[in-house]
Order: structure tokens, then C-alpha cells, then sequence
């Protein structure tokens, strides 16, 4: 299906933000956050025809918007610094079960059941293994943590942000580079205030250049247009798929070897989408 094309395509810009990420860590999380958002909203104008004004929509949709991109982010970089990087990245990643269980609530016209379910606990459990296979000596031992909540809260966020664009009043794919703008001026807010003041090379620029193109918008711009058209239950399973790209991909940029817990990642998460999408209703 074209949904599952574009949600696919989406998740490869976002298997990209790993290796991107580790070549920019010297600069500091909102500021390049910010950064990548407006360069990514820029990707919106010959989607409107360069008019603007196809970004203006109604304040309630804005919001939904602006909670979704900015929100997300903002709990990320927020649980990162309160918890342990690899529980807290682990956490977050309960996002695509989240859309798959949550689903019902959202819209009205999907229904959930019992395999649903279970694919979407076995796409998480590969995402564990993707994720814990490479970072098991980070684990820490010190107990709970309050970056913990916040990150279930940012995966919360993104989660019913993706379902909430489907009950909104129809607006164009153009209109989400308003809500990377917004998001990524409050972004840059956040590091004025939060962050110190940094120098970037051109390097940097070229890379904070592909990282808004890629990561921090052509997937945005891909994954509206794949929740408006598909089933957001599979669309939920595939997304279990981003962890593994993400990890593969950042062991190839290191030169390091593709591990065991790869390839058991990609085989659950795989089989999850393709068992779940073939539940009836």
C-alpha cells in the first residue's frame, strides 16, 4: 500500500538521525533540534507553491502541531538528562505501541484485537533487542529515575499526536512546515535558556543542512501524508522498525560489525507488522 511506502520512507529519514547525531553530539541538543526544524520547514514551500500562507491553519490544529514536534523533543532532551540515555531511549520507544493500543480511543472507525496486541508487544521486545543488544553495559543499577516518566510522556506525545491528525479538520501536508517553524523557534527558545552558547563550523552547517532535510523533515512531510492514508495500527508495527535501522546504521557509519541482536530485532519486528496486518477490521 502507498501508506505503508510512505511510513517506510519516513522511518529510513529517521534510522538516519543516529549516525547524523553522533557527528553533531558537540552541539547542543535544542539548538540543533531548532536548527534542523526550520531548516526542515523549508521542504514545506514548493509543497504549498511557495505561498506561506497554505501553512495557516486553525489555532487548534497549530497547537496539535506544535504539541506533537516540539513537545516530543522537548521530552526527549528532557528525559536524557534526567535518566540513564539507553532507559530512557528504550522507554520512548513504547511510541509505536502506543499508536497500535491507543488507536481505538483516537479513531472511531478502528477497532482493536488480541493479535493487534501481541504483534505490537513482539515489535517491542525487537526493539528492545536492537536497542539493549548494544547498550547492556549502560544499563544502569541505580533504580528508578524521573527521567523515566518524562520519557513515556514524550512517547505519549508522539504517539497521539500521529492518531490526533486523523480527527483534526483536513488541512494540506504543506501545513506541517508551520509546525516545524513554530517548533523549532521554541526549540531554539529553549536553548537560549537552557543551553550554552556554541560556535558551528561549515561542517556542521552542511550536516544540520541534511539532518532538516532528512530526519527533522522530509520524514515528517512523509509520515502525516502515511497516517492520513493508511491503517495507523500497521503503520504503529512497522514503526518498531526505526530502533533497528537506527542501530545498523550507526554501527556501519562507526565501522563497527552488524550484531547478533540485529538481526533478531529485524526478524520480530518484521514478523509483528506482517502477522498484525493481516487481522481483519
Amino acid at each position: 500500500m502507498k501508506s505503508d511506502l510512505l511510513a517506510l520512507a519516513a522511518i529510513a529519514l529517521w534510522g538516519l538521525l543516529a549516525p547524523l547525531g553522533v557527528q553533531l553530539a558537540h552541539i547542543p541538543p535544542f539548538l540543533l533540534t531548532g536548527l534542523g526544524l526550520l531548516v526542515g520547514s523549508v521542504i514545506a514551500l514548493p509543497l504549498a507553491n511557495f505561498r506561506v500562507s497554505r501553512w495557516r491553519v486553525p489555532l487548534p490544529t497549530l497547537l496539535v502541531g506544535i504539541y506533537g514536534l516540539f513537545g516530543f523533543h522537548f521530552l526527549l532532551f528532557m528525559a536524557l538528562r534526567n535518566a540513564p540515555a539507553v532507559e530512557a531511549n528504550l522507554i520512548n520507544y513504547l511510541w509505536p505501541l502506543g499508536m497500535v493500543v491507543m488507536a481505538p480511543w483516537f479513531l472511531k472507525d478502528v477497532s482493536l484485537q488480541a493479535r493487534h496486541i501481541v504483534a505490537a508487544l513482539i515489535g517491542f521486545a525487537g526493539a528492545a533487542i536492537a536497542i539493549l543488544g548494544r547498550g547492556a553495559s549502560e544499563l544502569s543499577a541505580q533504580g528508578f529515575h524521573a527521567g523515566y516518566l518524562i520519557a513515556l510522556a514524550s512517547a505519549f506525545v508522539w504517539a497521539s499526536y500521529s492518531l490526533l491528525t486523523r480527527r483534526l479538520p483536513a488541512f494540506p501536508t504543506a501545513a506541517v512546515g508551520g509546525f516545524a517553524a513554530a517548533s523549532g523557534l521554541l526549540s531554539l527558545l529553549c536553548h537560549l535558556v537552557l543551553e550554552p552558547a556554541v560556535a558551528l563550523s561549515g561542517q556542521d552547517m552542511v550536516l544540520i543542512g541534511i539532518l532538516g532535510l532528512g530526519p527533522l523533515g522530509g520524514a515528517f512531510f512523509l509520515w502525516d501524508a502515511a497516517i492520513k492514508r493508511g491503517d495507523a495500527r500497521r503503520i504503529g508495527l512497522l514503526a518498531f522498525a526505526t530502533p533497528i535501522l537506527s542501530t545498523g546504521l550507526l554501527l556501519l557509519s562507526t565501522g563497527q560489525a552488524l550484531q547478533w541482536n540485529i538481526a533478531i530485532a529485524a526478524t520480530l519486528v518484521v514478523g509483528a507488522a506482517w502477522w498484525g496486518s493481516r487481522s481483519p477490521g
